[in-house]
Formats: structure tokens, sequence, C-alpha cells
């Protein structure tokens, strides 16, 4: 038996951040479905990932949160007191349930991140909000995750330079604008131009696509600018927002890649940081199939992709 769960142990050299509230949140009507979270967190545990290999992501604390946000924004949403236009940017059903999953996602980012700078290597089972802005919330995102948990690290001086990586069918509009003008955060973002957001702020460097480019035309895309990105920017942390609706027949995308296309992507990030020794932080951001196990499969695989890449040895 002890030989068996090492060798389980070895599959998954990883750690998942994920906490069981993330599905229990009620969105109403909404397109986001948060079952999505529990579907991973059992196929994983089906897969032979241990529980021990699960973190409990913990609820952001104001500190953090306000070295991405500002004071004014975050008071106005943890008292629940937003305006009607900008409840209607969030595009959900407002309550205090609603900020407390957005805080809990934002220590879940923070976590991956800490222990990817550990291990080389880690998961968050959420996260990737990233069209929520330093004033405001809106596209279902309510606080910027990946932003926070990046200025946090910076601030605790445990990195310098860090990059993210949106891979989300959606342009990383709050992200881009966050770090506008910054020289120690490198945004990527490749997205398809023909869909929201109307307004794209500049990333560092932006890659837009349309509708029915399919694989060829986004492989294309990544290939041209990765490894090459990561040697030249060298990132002391990489933070990849690994969306799953770029997936042909996402009710909110068309850029139509198969299953294929996108582990394909996700080799071409995850594999270049591992052969970089920089340490990797994934989050899943948007998904949203037609069936949700469309969704979970991609991040599945995802997954997949990192087990067979193994986590890299550091510096």
């Amino acid at each position: 038996m002890r030989l068996l769960e090492l060798l389980i142990g070895k599959r998954f050299p990883f750690p998942f951040v994920y906490n069981d509230e993330y599905w229990m949140v009620d969105l109403g009507r909404s397109v986001v479905d948060v079952r999505k979270y529990r579907l991973i967190y059992e196929r994983l545990l089906a897969m032979g990932v241990r529980k021990e290999n699960f973190l409990e992501s913990p609820l952001a604390d104001d500190e953090d949160i306000l070295r991405a946000h500002t004071f004014k924004y975050i008071e106005k949403l943890k008292a629940g007191i937003l305006t009607r236009a900008e409840i209607q940017a969030l595009e959900l059903p407002f309550s205090s349930e609603l900020t407390r999953f957005a805080l809990l996602h934002v220590g879940g980012t923070i976590l991956a991140c800490e222990r990817a700078l550990d291990c080389g290597l880690a998961f968050h089972l959420g996260g990737g909000f990233h069209h929520a802005f330093a004033d405001h919330g809106e596209g279902f995102c309510a606080i910027n995750d990946v932003s926070v948990a990046v200025e946090k690290l910076r601030a605790d001086g445990l990195i310098r330079r860090a990059m993210i990586i949106d891979c989300d069918v959606h342009q990383g509009n709050g992200t881009a604008a966050m770090f506008a003008g910054r020289e120690d955060v490198f945004t990527f973002s490749i997205h398809q131009m023909d869909i929201y957001p109307a307004e794209k702020p500049p990333s560092r460097l932006d890659v837009g696509l349309w509708m029915g480019d399919g694989d060829e035309a986004y492989l294309s895309a990544m290939r041209t600018h990765f490894p090459t990105l990561y040697e030249s920017f060298r990132p002391d942390l990489v933070v990849y927002l690994a969306g799953a609706d770029p997936l042909t027949g996402d009710k909110l995308g068309g850029l139509s890649l198969t299953l294929d296309g996108l582990a394909e992507r996700d080799r071409i990030v995850i594999e270049g940081a591992r052969r970089q020794k920089i340490p990797l932080a994934v989050v899943l951001a948007g998904g949203y199939g037609r069936e949700i196990m469309d969704t979970v499969q991609v991040h599945l695989n995802t997954i997949k992709v990192a087990q067979k890449a193994g986590s890299p040895r550091l510096r």
C-alpha cells in the first residue's frame, strides 16, 4: 500500500488549491456554472490525486486586496452597497455570498502562486477573474485575483518580475488596465476580437483573433511568441489563465478550437515554463460549454499536460 501511495503521489507532483464553497454560491440563471469546480475536484480524486494534495483556499484579507483595488470600491463591495449600474456591469446577482466567493478565489490564487514558488508548479481549481478593474467589477468578475496575487508577492519580496499569460477567449481588460505602463509585469492576452469586452485596454502584448480562426491560427500565434517571451523577459513567476472558452461550441466564444488544439496550447505554455525552470501557477479562468463536461474536460486536459511535463526543478 505504501508503494502504491508513493506512485500515486509521484503522478501528480504538484498541489491543487480548491474550496468546496466554490460550487455552493447561488448565481441564479447565470451562464457561469460553478458546478465545474466540484466536478473537476471529483475527477481528480478518481484519477488518483490524494486529498493531501489539495489545499483549501483561504479568504483574502483587505490589506492584500487593496494592493490592486481602490478602498472605495472594496468598501462598497463588502458593505453590499454597489449601485445598480455597478451590479449590471458584474452581470451576476449581487450578494454577500458573491463577495465571499470572490474573496476565496483571491485567497486561492495567492496560495497557488506561493506554492508555485516553492515547488515549481501549482494549480488553482478556480481563479482567473480578469475583467475586474481597480475601481469596479464587470463580466462575472468582482475582484481581480491574479492582479492581487502578483502585487502581494511583489510586496512580500518573493518576486520582482511576473508574467501573466491570459488564454481565456475574452481579453483580460481589467488586468491590462491595472498593469498598464509597468515594466515589472508582462501581460500577454490571446483572445477573440469580435466579442466582449468592446473596449480592450492594451496589454503589453495582445494577439487578436476572430470568430472561427481555429487551431492553426491560434497555435501559430502561440508558437510565434513562446518560448521567446520567456527567454527575453525572464519572469520570476508565470501565472497562466488556462481558459476553456476557446473550445468549439462554447456559449460565449467562437474561436472554435478543438480539445487537441487546447491541449497543445497548454503544452506550449507549461512545457516552455518547465524548460526555463520558471515557477508556474495555473488558474482555470472561463469556460461555458454547452455541456458542462466539455468545459471540465478542457480543464482536466490542462492538468494532464502538466502531469506529463512534471514539476520543474527551480534555479
